[in-house]
C-alpha cells in the first residue's frame, strides 16, 4: 500500500512541475508585466462591478444546480439514465469519453471542473486589457485550466483507478518506471522511441554528405531517375528541429518525392549547437549556412542558377539570404519555395504570447556572455501550445496508466530537438517576433548590407496551412506579398506539420488555389478553388517549369573539391541535446 501511495504522490508532484515548466517562459523577465496585468484586472473589476457580479452569479448558480442534482444522480442505479448534465464536455474533448466518467461521483468532478473552466474563460473574456496583455492572460489561464483537469490526477481519474485495481497496482508501478525514464531525458514521451532510429528507418533516402562546417552539413541525394532537371534544388529546413521532418520514412518523405520527380536535391543539415558556438549570430547562419549552401550547389552542379526551398524559420533564413545576395548584386536563384514561413511577422500566432519587451530583454541578458538555448526548452514551449494533445494525454497514458505510447514518426521527430546559439536566438526574437523589422525595406543590416525583400524577385511558390498555430496562414499570405516576383500562393488543409507532410499516395486532405493575390486574405480564400489530395503534386508541376532542360543524371555525388564525406544522413542530425 505504501508503494502505491508513494506512486500517487510522485505522480501528483509531477503535475506541479509540468505546470511550472510550461508557465516559466511567460514569467521569465515578465514579473512586472504579469503583476501589471493583475493590477489592471483588479481596476477593471472595480469599474464594472455589475459585469463581474453577473459572471460570479452565473457560476455559483450553476454550481448550486450541480450540487442539487448530486443526490438524484447518486441514487440512480444506471448512470446512463440519470438527469441531463448541468454542463457537458465539448464533443471534441477526448479526456472524458470513457464510460467510467459517467458514474455519478466522477461525472460531478467533470462538471464542476468544466464550470470552473468556463468561469475562468468568462473572466478573461470580460477583462479590458491591452491586446498583448490579454493574449498573455488568456494563454496563462488556459494552461492552468488544462492542468487542473481531474483526468490528470491519479485519485480523480476513474480509468486510472480501475486499471490500477485490475492490475493490482502494476499499472502504477509501470507508470513510475515511465516517469523515471522521462525525467532522465527531460521530456514527456509522445511515442515509442524504440521504434525509430535516424539512419535506420528515418532519413534513409540514399545520399552523402559532401560538405561540412561548424554550422551545417550539406547532403546531396542520389538520383532516382535516368535524367534530371538541369537546376538542382536546395532545401533549407528549420534550424530549431532536425531536417528529417522532410525525409521521414520512404512513404512520407518529401525529399524522396522530389528525387523521384527528377530533381537533384541538396539538404542543409543544421548542427545541434554546443555551448562553444553560443556566440554564433544570425549573419553566421546566413553566410555559413544558406549562402554557403547556394554557392556550393551551383559549383557542384556547374550551373548558374538553382531552385531553393525553405521551411518555417528555414524560410525566414532563406528569404533573408536572398535579400542579401540581391543587395550584393548576385542572382543565383531561379525560384523560391516557402513552406509555412514568415517574412512579415504581423501576427505570430500563439508563440507571440511569449514575446514582449521584458522577455526579450531578459533573454538578451541571459545570453550576453554566450551560451545556447536548450532544445528541450523550445520543445516544451511548442508542446505547451497544445498542452492537452502534446503533454497531458501522455501524462495520463504513460504515468497514470503505465502504458507505452504508440510509434509515430512525426512525434519522434518532434521530440528530437536542437540547441540554438543564444546570440542568434535573441536577434531573431527581437528583430522578427518583437519588432517585425524584416518587412521594412532597409531597416536591417545583414552581412554588411541593408536588406530589402522587394528585391527578392524570382518566381515563388508560397504554401501556408489553414490550421497552423505557429505560422498563421494570413501571416504567410502577408509574407508572400512582400516578394516582388510572380507568386503562386497555396493554402493546404491541416496544421504546421501535418499540412506539410501529406504525400500524394495517401490521398488525404485538400488545398486551395487562387491566382489573384489581393490585399485581403479572406477575399482570396472566398474565391479560391479547393483541390482534393496533396499539394505536393501541384508544387512538383510548378517546380518543373523552373527546373531547366533535362540532363543525364550523375550517380557520383559531390565532385572536385567536394568528395563524399560520409553517407547520409550524416553525423550532425544524429547528435542529441545535452
Amino acid at each position: 500500500m505504501n508503494q502505491h501511495t508513494n506512486a500517487i504522490e510522485a505522480l501528483s508532484a509531477l503535475n506541479h512541475r509540468l505546470v511550472e515548466a510550461m508557465l516559466k517562459p511567460l514569467a521569465d523577465g515578465g514579473g512586472p508585466v504579469v503583476a501589471e496585468i493583475f493590477r489592471s484586472l483588479a481596476a477593471d473589476i472595480a469599474q464594472d462591478t455589475k459585469g463581474w457580479l453577473d459572471i460570479q452569479n452565473r457560476y455559483y448558480e450553476k454550481q448550486l444546480q450541480l450540487w442539487a442534482s448530486l443526490p438524484a444522480r447518486t441514487s440512480e442505479p444506471d448512470p446512463a439514465a440519470a438527469a441531463a448534465p448541468v454542463i457537458a464536455p465539448d464533443p471534441t474533448d477526448r479526456r472524458f469519453r470513457a464510460r467510467e466518467w459517467r458514474e455519478p461521483y466522477f461525472s460531478f468532478l467533470v462538471q464542476s471542473y468544466l464550470l470552473r473552466a468556463r468561469w475562468f474563460d468568462e473572466i478573461v473574456g470580460h477583462a479590458r486589457l491591452e491586446p498583448h496583455a490579454k493574449k498573455k492572460l488568456t494563454f496563462f489561464t488556459r494552461q492552468v485550466i488544462d492542468a487542473m483537469s481531474p483526468a490528470n490526477f491519479p485519485w480523480s481519474n476513474p480509468e486510472a483507478l480501475k486499471l490500477a485495481a485490475e492490475t493490482q497496482g502494476e499499472s502504477l508501478t509501470e507508470g513510475l518506471k515511465n516517469l523515471a525514464a522521462d525525467l532522465e531525458k527531460g521530456l514527456v514521451s509522445m511515442t515509442d522511441e524504440r521504434a525509430f532510429e535516424v539512419g535506420r528507418n528515418l532519413a534513409i533516402t540514399p545520399g552523402a554528405v559532401v560538405f561540412e562546417n561548424d554550422f551545417m552539413q550539406l547532403i546531396q541525394y542520389r538520383p532516382a531517375t535516368d535524367t534530371v532537371h538541369e537546376r538542382p534544388l536546395l532545401i533549407v529546413p528549420p534550424c530549431i528541429n532536425k531536417y528529417y521532418i522532410l525525409d521521414l520514412q520512404p512513404d512520407n518523405s518529401f525529399v524522396c518525392h522530389a528525387v523521384e520527380h527528377g530533381h537533384t536535391v541538396f539538404m542543409v543539415s543544421w548542427r545541434n549547437m554546443p555551448a562553444s558556438m553560443g556566440r554564433a549570430t544570425w549573419d553566421d547562419y546566413l553566410e555559413q549556412g544558406v549562402i554557403q549552401g547556394i554557392s556550393l550547389v551551383t559549383e557542384i552542379c556547374r550551373v548558374e542558377k538553382i531552385n531553393t526551398l525553405g521551411f518555417c524559420v528555414g524560410g525566414t533564413l532563406l528569404g533573408s539570404a536572398l535579400a542579401v545576395l540581391r543587395a550584393k548584386g548576385h542572382d543565383p536563384v531561379a525560384s523560391l519555395t516557402l513552406l509555412a514561413s514568415m517574412l512579415d511577422f504581423c501576427d505570430t500566432g500563439e508563440l507571440g504570447v511569449f514575446v514582449d519587451d521584458a522577455y526579450v530583454m531578459r533573454r538578451e541578458l541571459d545570453f550576453a556572455g554566450g551560451g545556447v538555448l536548450h532544445g528541450k526548452e523550445l520543445a516544451l514551449t511548442f508542446a505547451s501550445l497544445r498542452a492537452n494533445d502534446l503533454i497531458w494525454q501522455y501524462v495520463v497514458s504513460n504515468y497514470l496508466k503505465g502504458k507505452t505510447p504508440d510509434p509515430f514518426d512525426l512525434l519522434f521527430w518532434n521530440s528530437d530537438s536542437t540547441n540554438l546559439p543564444g546570440a542568434m536566438y535573441v536577434y531573431y526574437v527581437r528583430n522578427m517576433y518583437l519588432e517585425n523589422n524584416l518587412r521594412s525595406p532597409g531597416k536591417l543590416m545583414m552581412c554588411g548590407v541593408p536588406v530589402d525583400l522587394r528585391h527578392v524577385d524570382m518566381p515563388a511558390y508560397v504554401l501556408a496551412t489553414r490550421e497552423d498555430h505557429i505560422v498563421p496562414w494570413k501571416t504567410a499570405y502577408a509574407s508572400a506579398r512582400l516578394l516582388n516576383g510572380k507568386i503562386e500562393f497555396a493554402l493546404a488543409a491541416s496544421g504546421h506539420i501535418a499540412g506539410i507532410i501529406n504525400p500524394p499516395s495517401r490521398n488525404r486532405r485538400n488545398y486551395w488555389l487562387n491566382a489573384e493575390l489581393g490585399d485581403d486574405p479572406e477575399r482570396w480564400f472566398a474565391a479560391a478553388a479547393s483541390h482534393p489530395g496533396s499539394w505536393w503534386t501541384h508544387w512538383s508541376a510548378w517546380l518543373a517549369q523552373h527546373g531547366g532542360v533535362q540532363v543525364g543524371a550523375r550517380m557520383s555525388l559531390g565532385g572536385g573539391r567536394y568528395p563524399e564525406i560520409e553517407p547520409a544522413p550524416g553525423r550532425y542530425v544524429k547528435e542529441k541535446c545535452t
